[in-house]
């Protein structure tokens, strides 16, 4: 992709603005209307769609790379935007390798579609491989009963990603249009961090999605090119928007450093050796951290072949860069003395944002169960699941 082609997709002046209304959207904990617009308008959400299909044509190290850029001035509109983002690169990665099945959303994600994933489910620690939701099959269709949470981009989508499980074990990936009757929104959505996502829930009773957006029906945990593929786009987007945060926070940490001033100190605390020791720390982790994504990133845009070690290498890339942010904000707020704690600073609301990418999966309480597994040579689906 040229560099000019970058540039138009998500220019310099864009970034400034969205930055300016981030804190805006935070503090009223309102959907990011107008940013979502801007990126409407300058083909941003069509990054990942293949150019013959109207879109851009941009690998996932290219979008992740994007979302980094984004990520830096408006967390919570670069996670929103990603849960549809996400889904066009599985369906053209899908379609690179030979699997058209779902180049019908490219083409409507072409035409102005907008998906979001509704698989968050209370009671459920393991989306995508299991269900608290029920689909029953119907005439022409599967029906749809249960909850949804985390539904990000609540207020614009028009296309959700669903999962539910029949009576004898089988997973039913969906997409449920908007105008299907038999769901009501709750708008729950008040929370620590991320508030501009508007992720409220999503109660299904009843709803029946027909067959031609049922995606793939599959046994109760296990997984295949579909299921892969959400991992292999949303892993390394989520860690790049997070990474996102982390140089944001580098930044703002440096800044305060070079600025800072105390009676004790015949410098800045830029001079401080603590200081210095955070700033190296923070430059450690965060170097590291996007080596890792960015290899993970490339190695799936390129086609390498790490075989059964995909699943790892990704939650790996994402629970590292994650754990890494959480770090570095945390030490960007130590270099802040007390003005990091008010509200209006940014670096506060970074401190609560970057608090919300333990929650995505895999989260920070399955991500080492599932990497010792894998590593270990278990079936992560084995019962019992421990002992």
């Amino acid at each position: 992709m040229t560099a000019a082609m970058t540039q138009e997709v998500l220019s310099e002046d864009m970034i400034r603005r969205f930055g300016e209304r981030a804190g805006r959207y935070d503090a009223e904990n309102r959907f990011f209307s107008e940013d979502f617009e801007e990126l409407r308008r300058s083909g941003y959400l069509k990054m990942a769609i293949p150019e013959d299909l109207g879109g851009l044509g941009y690998s996932l190290s290219e979008v992740c790379r994007q979302e980094r850029r984004l990520a830096y001035a408006a967390p919570a509109t670069a996670l929103a935007t990603n849960m549809h983002i996400y889904w066009t690169g599985v369906a053209a990665g899908m379609r690179q390798m030979g699997d058209n099945s779902l180049e019908w959303l490219l083409r409507e994600a072409a035409a102005g579609e907008i998906f979001a994933a509704g698989h968050g489910e209370t009671g459920n620690d393991l989306p995508l491989f299991l269900s608290t939701t029920s689909a029953e099959r119907v005439d022409g269709g599967y029906r749809y009963t249960g909850h949804k949470m985390f539904g990000s981009l609540t207020p614009v989508w028009t296309r959700l990603g669903i999962h539910g499980m029949t009576a004898d074990g089988q997973i039913v990936h969906a997409f449920m249009p908007r105008d299907t009757a038999g769901y009501t929104i709750k708008e729950t959505w008040d929370t620590l961090g991320m508030r501009a996502t508007r992720s409220d829930d999503t109660v299904l009773s009843g709803a029946i999605v027909p067959d031609r957006y049922i995606a793939r029906i599959l046994p109760a945990g296990s997984a295949d090119l579909f299921v892969l593929s959400i991992f292999g786009w949303a892993e390394p987007t989520f860690a790049s928007i997070y990474l996102g945060v982390a140089r944001r926070a580098i930044d703002l940490a440096m800044e305060t450093a070079r600025k800072r001033k105390s009676l004790a100190l015949s410098r800045s605390f830029a001079y401080h050796p603590e200081v210095q020791h955070h700033i190296a720390e923070m430059t450690f982790r965060f170097d590291a951290a996007e080596a890792l994504v960015e290899k993970i990133a490339s190695d799936w845009s390129n086609g390498v072949d790490h075989g059964h070690q995909w699943p790892t290498r990704l939650i790996t890339a994402k629970h590292v860069a994650v754990e890494a942010a959480k770090d570095i904000v945390d030490r960007a707020m130590a270099i802040s003395g007390g003005s990091g704690m008010f509200k209006g600073n940014e670096l506060e609301r970074l401190y609560r944002d970057v608090r919300c990418g333990g929650f995505h999966p895999a989260n920070t309480l399955l991500a080492p169960e599932l990497v010792g597994k894998f590593a270990l040579g278990l079936d992560p689906a084995e019962q019992p699941r421990w002992g």
